[in-house]
């Protein structure tokens, strides 16, 4: 039988779902990006702050924070040590998930960035991403928040790092949702997101995690960690 202490929170992140959908309905998406944005265009979508080390430079490291979780498969150092193999794969491939879900939903979607929407001085119109059939008329591809997954990717990794390693938990979860917000917030300044977009990319993230976690937990509960530590040493 799955045994987990945050079973609870399958059902939290079930409840979110109505939130997220009321913020979608609430209309708020284009108020807020009219702070920084006018017919004009946004005056930040270029800024050199935005551009180079909230966008590149951060992208960069968080793959290689990614590079590291891998390698620290065969080689843990730090906290890693304190993980078994497989808890280890379960980090970075969580990680690595999380992000290839998110671009594959931005790769269908047919919603613009709103530096492409008329309002803000691009071709588009603004339709709400859940309006499906509905075309802007715009590049679309803009839904959910790519950049943020790189923050918000690391949600998944607070499952089994609270059972196995707490202090680094807290830790953990509290850089992967301030990544998370502070890349979204900065694309959004730059006119390449909606607020729903990051927030609906944390949920994802999120939820996928879960999965991963939860599915992890049922592997082990059939021994399969056992079968492999058995395997290694048998080697």
């Amino acid at each position: 039988m799955l045994r987990t202490p945050y079973g609870r929170l399958a059902g939290w992140t079930l409840l979110a779902l109505p939130l997220l959908l009321l913020w979608d309905a609430s209309g708020l998406d284009l108020p807020l990006a009219g702070l920084f944005g006018t017919r004009a265009g946004f005056a930040l979508r270029d800024n050199w702050f935005l551009v180079q080390i909230m966008h590149e430079v951060t992208k960069a490291l968080i793959w290689v924070m990614v590079l590291l979780l891998l390698a620290g498969i065969a080689w843990p150092v730090g906290f890693l040590r304190r993980l078994e193999r497989s808890e280890r794969v379960q980090l970075a491939l969580g990680v690595v998930v999380s992000v290839v879900v998110i671009s594959l939903i931005k790769y269908g979607s047919r919603t613009s960035c709103p530096w492409d929407v008329d309002t803000f001085g691009g071709v588009a119109r603004y339709v709400s991403h859940w309006s499906w059939g509905r075309f802007d008329g715009g590049p679309g591809k803009c839904f959910p928040a790519g950049h943020a997954s790189a923050g918000f990717a690391f949600l998944g990794g607070y499952f089994l790092l609270a059972r196995r390693v707490p202090e680094v938990a807290r830790w953990w979860l509290a850089c992967a949702v301030f990544g998370g917000l502070a890349l979204g917030l900065a694309q959004q300044a730059r006119g390449a997101h909606y607020m729903s977009h990051t927030l609906w990319t944390a949920w994802i993230c999120w939820t996928t995690g879960l999965l991963i976690d939860c599915a992890f937990q049922w592997w082990r509960s059939r021994g399969g960690g056992h079968r492999v530590a058995a395997a290694r040493s048998s080697v």
